[in-house]
């Protein structure tokens, strides 16, 4: 039975409005973030989803917790929908992280994993939502490696393609149907 995904992104940070490439750092919602994060919880709260899958990244908990917490929705946390692991390289300048990438597609960075380890990750959530999930619609709040994962098991890109792909946020998010 298929399974229909809505994708959204954490909302914004305090280092996104820095340029910083947090990782698995927590992070912080910036003001702004926590007023996008209420506007999801009205944008999505009557969409028909079951339950909301969040990163448990502090990040993404807290924009799950801001939009849907005080509904009946439930929250399920889940590690694997994290961001990659940059290693060494969490909470450095996101440009930095950028420039070199696609050296990182298979390869882990320095005390931390590769993008093709993350994106397996994601992939992995994804297989095991029939479980409880089928023939219903669900809300994933994520990093930019849960929308490559996603990509990746609905489209066939593969790493390198997505990697090396520049993202543009929407601000609706993303749909998928995964069967």
């Amino acid at each position: 039975m298929p399974i229909e995904i809505v994708f959204e992104t954490h909302a914004l940070t305090e280092d996104n409005e820095r340029g910083i490439a947090t990782g698995w750092l927590p992070g912080r919602l910036s003001d702004r973030g926590r007023s996008n994060a209420a506007d999801l919880g009205r944008r999505r709260r009557d969409d028909g989803i079951a339950a909301v899958f969040t990163s448990d990244l502090r990040r993404a908990a807290d924009t799950a917790r801001i939009a849907f917490g005080d509904s009946d929705i439930p929250i399920l946390a889940d590690w694997r929908l994290r961001e990659c692991d940059f290693g060494t390289r969490n909470g450095t300048p996101a440009a930095e992280v950028k420039a070199d990438r696609l050296d990182h597609c298979d390869r882990p960075y320095p005390g931390g994993e590769s993008h093709a380890q993350a994106i397996d990750r994601v992939v992995r959530f994804l297989a095991d939502l029939p479980t409880r999930w089928s023939d219903r619609r669900v809300l994933v709040i994520g990093h930019l490696a849960t929308y490559r994962g996603l990509e990746h098991a609905s489209t066939g890109r593969t790493v390198r393609e997505l990697v090396a792909a520049d993202f543009t946020w929407q601000p609706h998010g993303w749909q998928y149907r995964i069967d």
